[in-house]
């Protein structure tokens, strides 16, 4: 049957959209693992980079106090667990930066060990330092202890169980009712390194 001119128009415009269409839904197949993997590729560009900052910080900062501290990296040895029964701090250099006391921010480098001598924590790896903690969220035995210390110093602390980990310990090396040591070193909390919002998003997605 002949049809009219509007009629053949309106088919190879519907035609023509149908191919459209389906182009389009093969270049979306094609094209989309092409941009994740270039969304990937930008994120660990972005990570690598920040983590370089990190890396770069830690090592300054490692290169600034690692002398001093690493003099007390011998120090841990067996101690009388029995003899423990108060909070003591001694000084082993005295800082001369800010006093650490309730609402002043700072970080720090430690060693930890328990009664037998055994090292379960610390900042020292490889022969430099590891990024310092934040000196927030400890226990009490540490909170109390550095009070007084000034940025620099150097002290050692000596933490009754009910003041350490108590009845629970923690992990292997530090049992339940255990004493424990540190040696401190409280310096100004480093400038944080922020985080670009390119990266953020990417994580936020």
């Amino acid at each position: 049957m002949a049809t009219s001119k509007n009629y053949r128009i309106g088919i190879w415009i519907i035609a023509a959209v149908m191919v459209v269409g389906t182009l389009g839904g093969f270049a979306a197949m094609i094209l989309q693992p092409g941009n994740a993997a270039t969304d990937e590729n930008r994120r660990n560009q972005l990570l690598a980079e920040y983590q370089s900052q990190v890396e770069a910080q830690t090592t300054d900062l490692s290169n600034k106090y690692y002398p001093d501290f690493s003099q007390y990296a011998s120090t841990p040895a067996a101690f009388d667990a029995a003899q423990v029964t108060e909070l003591k701090s001694v000084d082993l250099k005295v800082g001369t930066g800010t006093e650490v006391q309730d609402g002043v921010a700072y970080a720090a480098y430690y060693i930890g060990w328990n009664p037998n001598g055994k090292v379960f924590d610390q900042s020292i790896e490889n022969g430099k330092l590891k990024a310092p903690i934040n000196g927030t969220g400890l226990i009490p035995g540490w909170e109390e202890g550095v009070k007084g210390m000034k940025f620099g110093g150097i002290r050692e602390l000596t933490i009754p169980a009910a003041k350490a980990y108590g009845e629970t310990g923690s992990g292997e090396n530090i049992p339940p009712n255990t004493p424990i040591k540190f040696i401190v070193m409280a310096i100004e909390q480093p400038a944080e390194i922020p985080v670009s919002q390119e990266l953020l998003n990417y994580y936020g997605n």
